[in-house]
């Protein structure tokens, strides 16, 4: 099992230690470092910044959002970061929910998210493959575009195209973050890895329907949170916040993913409550609503020992790649140890 520094988003500013994190993590040998984007900071300007100062780790994106840009825009920011690092890039994507989508983006959310990922990949590795001139005529994406989305009629006079720059490698990694069955299912047919938002080593049951026949080299990527430190409570408590943020606002109170899948792995009831407090403006409480047993069994919090028990149980299930969104030198460290 390889481990990778997940840095995530920025909050109201640069985080003014990801690049120590990242360089750190570099020599500590780490296979990986991961940005991510909401809607602030985006997820290729860091890396960038990270490539620049880096020599050997892999960069990935996890997330990129797919409604923040066409995918042969993705593409071209895949293939010009991928040349400007020495193949060093991995594509990480992810469709966000419908909140995001139209409330940020101002795009409709698409009514077959599975076709409209699909069509997004297929796109992207016409770029990389560079064959031929990119043509698809999709459903959510049209290459030349064909009119009928709602966003006017065009001319007309599109043709195919494909990219002037001649792509570093036509395999550059593709990485989805599915968290529906048929979704993640879908994963493993058209993507090169996955990337789970929780993952507990200890119900993998939930997700073995949709990870049958996986091709040799399928990356199985969840970021945990991680931190060495004496009280586990106390140590829970951000990843009680991040729960509670992404179960209780992070989707409407209809159409939430990330509650759903909390659900289906057990806690549903208190989903549900944990929505319910967050809407109704009580965010503290919806913090402490999460269950610590829930918090708990996602992550890697404690002292050295108790941290070096549980990993054991993450490295005994299919998990390939371990994305430690840690935050501090000395926690990459200690894990660093524990899995060599």
């Amino acid at each position: 099992m390889r481990l990778g520094l997940a840095l995530g988003y920025w909050g109201r500013g640069p985080a003014p230690d990801h690049l120590d994190l990242a360089t750190e993590a570099e020599r500590l040998g780490y296979d990986s470092v991961w940005t991510a984007e909401a809607w602030g900071s985006d997820a290729f300007t860091p890396l960038t910044w990270i490539a620049a100062h880096t020599s050997r780790i892999r960069l990935g994106t996890a997330i990129a959002q797919m409604a923040a840009r066409s995918p042969t825009a993705t593409a071209m920011h895949a293939l010009t970061l991928d040349h400007l690092s020495g193949g060093r890039m991995m594509l990480g994507l992810g469709l966000s929910g419908p909140q995001v989508v139209e409330g940020w983006y101002g795009r409709p959310f698409p009514a077959s998210p599975l076709t409209a990922t699909r069509e997004y990949v297929d796109v992207i590795r016409q770029v990389l493959r560079r064959e031929g001139p990119v043509a698809l005529d999709g459903r959510f994406h049209q290459h030349p575009y064909r009119g009928g989305d709602g966003t006017g009629t065009g001319t007309g006079i599109g043709k195919p195209l494909k990219p002037i720059t001649h792509p570093l490698r036509a395999d550059l990694p593709i990485l989805l973050g599915a968290e529906g069955p048929k979704n993640i299912a879908q994963t493993t047919r058209i993507a090169d890895g996955w990337l789970p938002l929780y993952w507990s080593p200890t119900r993998t049951d939930v997700y073995q329907a949709s990870l049958t026949d996986l091709p040799d080299g399928f990356m199985i990527a969840p970021m945990a949170r991680a931190k060495v430190c004496d009280d586990v409570a106390e140590g829970l408590l951000p990843v009680k916040a991040m729960l509670g943020f992404y179960i209780g606002g992070m989707g409407h109170a209809a159409r939430n993913f990330h509650a759903d899948l909390m659900a289906r792995m057990g806690y549903e009831d208190e989903a549900r409550h944990i929505q319910e407090l967050f809407l109704a403006g009580r965010k503290e409480e919806a913090v402490l609503a999460v269950p610590d047993a829930f918090a708990d069994e996602i992550s890697l919090i404690g002292p050295r020992e108790r941290i070096a028990e549980r990993l054991e149980l993450w490295r005994k299930g299919p998990v390939t790649d371990l994305l430690l969104a840690a935050p501090d030198p000395h926690t990459l460290r200690v894990l660093a140890e524990l899995n060599s």
